[in-house]
């Protein structure tokens, strides 16, 4: 994506900051509280984003907001203190104490939801509905490029993805990588995670020359930006295993997924294997919803840690 140069239009880029600032006013965050509650935001948006990832680390929460993990420390003390947040050692790592919602913090993360949606729907009323998808497909895009902007990487465009089968140097690490930020984010995932990940992987590379076994991955240049896999030999009696499927987080609901997944159907199917399956985490319903467009449907579920934490585990067949 092209950077903005000295000949950029001021007037544009002011007009922009104008809105932004509109913004500001009209959702309240000029106020001390916000959400009409009597916290200030960045404790309602602690409040939002651990009860979306069900829990997290303070370490975690002070990277996503992006505060100095002393003030974070400060916050989360007087919400535990109010009776919002209750802390957990982790089994894995004792120095690392989860951070979850009481059934009070539930209560408010009901009642801010609430507010905003009401928020959102008052102003989405006085708008058509090519106006509606317009201020969220351009507030989506507005809000990756200030994320790139932070990190430092590009926004990657979904025109320039190709999808290739096979190995590919250093796609070990870099799905990892995909996987390890992503959950650590999503669901508060740790070390424990991000090594059987990489052990998974580690294993399952040297299987690819076997022609059950399939890989692909999406690539921007050489950079890799997605994948998925099919093991068609660690479950046996003909039922491959998808594998691996992460899409980096510039290009979630750009298709990328689904190319991937067109690609590893086709496969599946010239091989005849007579299932797939898959295991995922109750809450990542974008997924499912994909995963149940390609003809994958819930079979079970169960409470289950082998992943560092307890989620409520699914196993999806096809």
């Amino acid at each position: 994506m092209q950077k903005a140069d000295s000949s950029v239009d001021f007037s544009f880029v002011d007009g922009i900051r104008t809105a932004s600032r509109r913004m500001v006013r009209e959702l309240g965050f000029m106020q001390s509280t916000l959400a009409a509650t009597d916290y200030p935001p960045s404790a309602v948006h602690a409040i939002i984003e651990i009860g979306a990832r069900k829990s997290m680390s303070a370490a975690q929460l002070a990277e996503f907001l992006g505060l100095e993990k002393s003030s974070v420390s400060r916050m989360v003390r007087k919400l535990v203190e109010a009776g919002e947040l209750q802390e957990q050692a982790s089994d894995v790592d004792g120095r690392v104490k989860w951070l979850a919602l009481t059934p009070q913090g539930r209560r408010t993360l009901t009642a801010v939801q609430s507010f905003g949606r009401k928020q959102v729907v008052g102003a989405l009323e006085q708008l058509n509905a090519d106006q509606q998808q317009a201020v969220a497909q351009g507030l989506s895009v507005y809000a990756q490029a200030l994320e790139a902007r932070r990190s430092g990487e590009a926004i990657v465009q979904a025109d320039d993805i190709r999808i290739v089968a096979g190995y590919h140097t250093g796609v070990i690490g870099r799905i990892v990588q995909m996987h390890a930020m992503f959950y650590a984010r999503s669901v508060g995932f740790g070390s424990y995670f991000e090594s059987k990940v990489a052990a998974g992987l580690a294993e399952f590379a040297p299987r690819l020359e076997h022609a059950r076994n399939g890989l692909w991955l999406a690539l921007q240049g050489e950079r890799i930006v997605g994948s998925v896999a099919i093991d068609g030999q660690d479950l046996g009696d003909n039922k491959a295993h998808l594998r691996w499927f992460i899409v980096d987080d510039g290009l979630r609901g750009a298709g990328v997924g689904r190319r991937l997944m067109d690609a590893a159907m086709v496969f599946c199917d010239a091989q005849e294997f007579a299932s797939i399956q898959l295991w995922t985490f109750r809450g990542l319903d974008a997924a499912r919803r994909l995963y149940e467009g390609y003809g994958f449907q819930l079979k079970e579920e169960w409470p289950g840690a082998q992943w560092g934490k307890e989620m409520v585990e699914q196993r999806f067949e096809r």
